[in-house]
């Protein structure tokens, strides 16, 4: 269940991977990585999302998906020549 704190509305870690479609531990990697300059956390320490993050989760996993997809393709198609 999201929370709302100041009229904003958070998603909890689990909420957030379900909603975008990806695992908690692709979800930990990337924010060690950068793909968001900051995230929120609650008093207890837990990470929160706004539906701005989510969208920026979601085009990373977009453009995961399709890069990969073609690009693996090609270099096994050429590696075997």
């Amino acid at each position: 269940m999201p929370i709302e704190i100041n009229g904003q509305v958070y998603y909890k870690t689990s909420e957030a991977c379900k909603k975008t479609g990806i695992s908690r531990a692709t979800l930990f990697r990337w924010l060690q990585s950068g793909i968001l300059e900051k995230y929120y956390k609650d008093r207890r320490g837990w990470r929160l999302f706004t539906e701005d993050d989510l969208n920026k989760i979601r085009k990373e996993a977009e453009k995961i998906n399709v890069e990969d997809s073609f690009s693996r393709g090609e270099n096994d198609k050429n590696s075997n020549n």
